[in-house]
């Protein structure tokens, strides 16, 4: 029996849809309130019956956070995919993102040794490959090293793959993917999703920062793979090419039917709207948008590297053009709709 922990998010839904496609049996992890009607319409882009697929889905709540969550629902439990996770780039929330990555992955790793679980799949993040001494292309094999700038989101992902290492270390058989931006269709509001509408509505200015992306569905079928051919006591990057943020921009806006961004944002324009946005959410309290974790990932210049995958499994990549053209396609039909 598998286990999805995060179910109803972006990597924990594709992880579902494809284990249920695949005729495996699952058990979906979800916090209580959880919006499961997101991953029903996630299905459907994907194929037909979803309501099907849908309907063998064994739900269960699971708070990563509570140790004895996590050990009952474990029960019977063989594999585990561990997707739950917290993303925020606000110096506000970074109580919860240790709670929830670091610490919730600690619980995680913890009860998957005392339940002798066969198999742990971590979803970190491509935000854990940090060592700005490095002037090439990073891989798996680059360590850590802390330089002060680092985002607390980044911290967080780098002390859950510690937690997944020491459980390794334990006798876990585990594998850690770190995954670049996902792209996927549908959760317009939501983590690296968001880029989607935010090009839509904004497009006169561009950024000199370069990033790597990689399609949902292939993060799903990399992390069902490497644990099925037990590829333990390894970490993958996944991402399927390096682009700059101004080609993806004027890739997006172009299936919009839209004007291409014409003018370079300079570092002190950002941090100018940053001051004039945190001075306006004090009375409109509203959250700001541009944060100065976000400011030093817009002027990015590091590539990854996807060769360890591609070499030991011949995994192929998504093109990202393709994808975001279906995307874009999907954003406007129902956009029209809302």
């Amino acid at each position: 029996m598998n286990l999805v922990t995060g179910a109803t998010g972006i990597v924990g839904s594709h992880v579902l849809f494809q284990l249920l496609q695949s005729g495996k049996p699952v058990v979906a992890g979800k916090r209580k309130g959880s919006n499961l009607a997101q991953v029903e319409k996630l299905f459907s882009y994907y194929t037909t019956d979803y309501k099907q697929l849908f309907e063998k889905i064994k739900w269960v709540d699971l708070d990563v956070e509570d140790i004895f969550s996590v050990e009952e629902v474990l029960d019977g439990i063989d594999t585990v995919y561990h997707c739950a996770g917290f993303v925020s780039f606000y110096s506000f929330d970074r109580k919860k993102l240790f709670a929830v990555n670091e610490n919730g992955t600690r619980n995680v790793v913890n009860a998957c040794l005392h339940k002798n679980v066969k198999a742990l799949c971590h979803v970190s993040s491509i935000a854990a490959i940090n060592n700005s001494d490095y002037k090439t292309i990073l891989d798996e094999n680059v360590y850590w090293k802390t330089s002060g700038k680092e985002s607390d989101y980044a911290i967080s992902k780098y002390n859950a793959e510690r937690e997944v290492w020491r459980g390794m270390e334990e006798g876990l058989n585990a594998v850690i993917v770190n995954p670049a931006l996902i792209l996927t269709p549908g959760f317009w509001e939501q983590s690296s999703a968001k880029l989607i509408s935010a090009y839509y509505k904004t497009g006169l200015f561009y950024i000199n920062g370069v990033a790597s992306y990689v399609a949902a569905t292939d993060v799903a079928r990399a992390m069902i793979e490497l644990t099925e051919k037990q590829k333990f006591n390894n970490r993958y990057i996944l991402a399927e090419n390096n682009y700059s943020y101004k080609d993806i921009m004027t890739f997006v806006r172009a299936q919009f039917g839209k004007s291409v961004p014409k003018i370079r944002a300079r570092k002190f324009m950002l941090e100018l709207g940053r001051f004039f946005e945190n001075i306006i959410s004090i009375f409109s309290g509203k959250n700001p948008t541009l944060t100065k974790s976000l400011i030093k990932s817009a002027f990015n210049q590091q590539a990854y590297s996807n060769t360890k995958i591609k070499k030991e499994l011949g995994f192929e990549f998504t093109p990202t053009k393709d994808l975001l053209g279906k995307i874009c396609q999907l954003y406007l039909e129902e956009k029209k709709l809302r």
